[in-house]
């Protein structure tokens, strides 16, 4: 067992013994029917770890261009880990051989009707992934280090449903993490004492 998956294991266990209040969610904004999903938060075991992150192509129904975990709905049968690791290798190529999970973390329900658990897990450094043209656009790795430091994540205001809604955005480098994926990583940051 490798260093980076012992220290998040502990992280992990220690971080979610307690209740957290305030952890962001779109819970006012969703209907009372919310569909269950799930994204992996794959960091990669590097000197340096960070998350696997994909920009969506611009042309999807849903969210396009938006940076997201890997993740989808839950199918029939299946609990929010084999979720995500489905939808890893749908998306990424990812093996469910070559990822560690750590666990599973506060469930963040979105304004568009999904309730959405994050599934932390470790991944080789440098897999060879291959990301799929019709759910992917490009990939790219930000470092957790980084994306947790909450002097990083910018709180921002927009109308939604004649709402103000309010949201963080996390700029690394030219990519834009912002909504749903900005607010899993927040909550993550505050549950994982890096």
């Amino acid at each position: 067992m490798s260093a980076l998956v012992e220290r998040l294991r502990a992280l992990h266990t220690e971080g979610h013994a307690a209740h957290l209040p305030d952890l962001h969610s779109d819970e006012r904004f969703a209907g009372s029917e919310l569909r269950p999903a799930a994204v992996l938060a794959a960091v990669t075991n590097r000197e340096r770890p960070g998350f696997l992150l994909i920009h969506r192509p611009s042309n999807m129904r849903s969210h396009p261009g938006q940076v997201a975990f890997p993740g989808g709905k839950i199918d029939p049968g299946e609990d929010a880990v084999e979720a995500a690791l489905r939808e890893a290798h749908e998306e990424l190529g990812i093996r469910a051989e070559d990822v560690t999970v750590i666990g599973t973390s506060d469930v963040y329900k979105t304004g568009t009707g999904y309730a959405v658990t994050p599934v932390l897990a470790v991944v080789p450094p440098d897999l060879e992934l291959q990301p799929s043209p019709t759910e992917v656009a490009a990939w790219f790795e930000a470092p957790v280090d980084f994306v947790f430091d909450r002097a990083n994540h910018v709180e921002q205001t927009a109308y939604w449903q004649e709402q103000e809604r309010r949201y963080i955005e996390i700029m690394w480098q030219e990519h834009r993490i912002w909504g749903v994926t900005a607010a899993i990583i927040a909550n993550l940051a505050r549950r994982i004492a890096w």
